[in-house]
């Protein structure tokens, strides 16, 4: 019964801890190694791969710098029918000149325009012009009447104290948040708020309180005071101001644009990158002559089909030569293949240029055989058929390794006994050889499609206006005209429409057939 007993119970180790656990911590050991052996791949991919494709989808749908730069204005215009065709009222004019005041002392108006410029073309240019009249209207009408009433109105200090109290913030709300981010702006700029000089903007919020019956409750006497006082003040209308800086923010459209593109979320890159818009009555499209990024997609696409076709076309006789020469020779001969990989992509594309050019080597050599009149030289550049054969012939070494790699592993023998059992050459090739060099054609397919459809090196330089690629717009945006939200969007269209292709591959042929050798 005692050995029955101890058989039946747990398998031991030879210190005497469960066979089971001992296992499972080795176990456990040795994946933690393989962890951290791979570790710095892992974080090498996150940093350089995984990063920055988030950052972009991130950046296709951001837009916080309407509300960020304009939170006062945000909010009043809500409130306002873009459909009445009318221009705001005054409160939003009032919300507007101190979110437009402080945008300028911190330099964002510039960049707000810049980003709604996007949407209505001259806005950028009446920020940067308002932006610098803002700080110069006839607000200092209220600086003078409030000071007049009590001269410490004048003392940054005493309002800094203000601004302390529960009570006071809570009688005067705009002129809190008004001081808040003055504050912390000029704090941020290494300066004490309550040494520095007042601003105009500053009593205009505070009058605008005051004028809205928000004072009451106050524990300031000053505020008490101001606000009986305020409802005999002299007032600007800042409607009339802006219309003076410039007749463009009276035109409802302005506000339009940034009423529609005041959210911190939008889609409005992406319908822009499909040819779309927002506007008031919903999506619609943009207007005929700014169509162009889905005829660019569609270009795209069939250029790289057609460069992946011309590579099959001629990468397949040179891998399978190379596959059935002597292997001293076809060493030899695969120098001449990864030849072009020790020469600068933008010097290959220049040579091109040279070549294909009306008075370059091609055209040429057509005249000097007569083939092509001197006067009727053919057009091989800047238009498709110059990108076509400039990637064509960069992309091949892509398209001849993996072809050369899987033709390698086919035992020749397999043609030999076709045509033993009677199959001709032609039968021999297609029914027996073919089918197994497949895998290296959806290898080399699938690498070279990829490369084709993201470059932007080659179309630039010999694509011309009927050649480039949609990666030449994105890179037009990431680096001239910096609509990097626009950017994203387009790199993100073009990143779901390779996962799309590579899904649908791999429900047709299978990634699994695909073989580099």
């Amino acid at each position: 019964m005692s050995d029955s007993a101890a058989n039946s119970g747990p398998v031991l180790a030879a210190d005497g801890t469960p066979l089971k656990r001992s296992l499972a911590r080795a176990l456990r050991m040795q994946k933690m190694r393989a962890l951290a052996l791979i570790s710095p791949l892992l974080i090498f991919v996150l940093v350089t791969f995984i990063a920055p494709i988030a950052d972009m989808l991130f950046r296709s749908v951001e837009n916080d710098i309407v509300a960020e730069t304009l939170p006062e204005t945000v909010v009043v215009l809500q409130d306002w029918d873009a459909a009445s065709g009318a221009a705001p009222g005054e409160a939003l004019y009032d919300a507007f000149y101190i979110d437009l005041v402080l945008a300028e002392e911190q330099k964002l108006h510039t960049r707000l325009g810049t980003r709604l410029n996007y949407e209505k073309t001259g806005l950028s240019s009446l920020f940067r012009k308002t932006g610098r009249r803002a700080s110069r209207f006839d607000t200092d009408i209220y600086t003078d009447q409030l000071i007049a009433l009590d001269p410490s109105w004048k003392d940054p200090a005493s309002w800094a104290a203000m601004m302390q109290s529960d009570a006071n913030r809570t009688a005067l709300p705009l002129t809190a948040r008004t001081w808040d981010r003055w504050a912390a702006y000029l704090t941020g700029e290494g300066d004490d708020p309550a040494k520095k000089k007042l601003e105009d903007f500053l009593y205009t919020a505070a009058y605008l309180d005051m004028a809205a019956g928000h004072a009451k409750g106050a524990s300031d006497a000053r505020i008490a005071a101001a606000a009986a006082a305020a409802p005999g003040f002299e007032t600007v209308s800042l409607k009339d101001q802006f219309a003076k800086a410039d007749k463009a923010w009276v035109d409802p459209s302005v506000w339009e644009t940034i009423q529609i593109f005041s959210p911190k979320y939008t889609n409005g890159y992406f319908l822009n990158a499909i040819d779309l818009q927002k506007s008031p009555d919903g999506i619609e499209p943009r207007p005929e002559n700014q169509q162009i990024y889905l005829m660019l997609f569609k270009r795209t696409l069939f250029m790289s089909l057609v460069i992946t076709a011309s590579c099959i076309l001629l990468g397949y006789p040179v891998a399978w030569i190379l596959a059935n020469l002597p292997s001293r020779t076809a060493n030899l001969l695969m120098i001449l293949v990864l030849l072009p990989f020790w020469t600068s992509l933008l010097v290959r594309t220049s040579a091109w240029k040279v070549m294909l050019q009306q008075q370059g080597v091609i055209n040429d050599v057509l005249v000097w055989l007569g083939l092509v009149a001197d006067d009727a030289r053919l057009v091989m550049i800047n238009n498709q058929f110059g990108t076509i054969v400039a990637m064509t012939h960069i992309l091949l070494p892509f398209m001849i390794l993996p072809l050369y790699s899987v033709m390698q592993t086919i035992p020749p023998s397999y043609l030999r006994a076709a045509k033993s059992l009677g199959a001709t050459n032609w039968t021999a090739f297609w029914r027996v050889y073919f089918p197994q060099s497949v895998p290296g054609i959806g290898a080399g397919s699938v690498l070279v499609f990829i490369l084709a459809i993201g470059y932007y090196i080659t179309p630039e330089i010999v694509g011309g206006t009927t050649g480039t690629f949609i990666s030449n717009r994105i890179a037009y945006h990431i680096s001239s005209s910096l609509n990097w939200g626009l950017g994203a969007a387009l790199g993100s269209i073009l990143l779901g429409v390779v996962l799309l292709l590579y899904w649908v591959y791999d429900k047709i042929v299978g990634i699994d057939n695909v073989k580099l050798g």
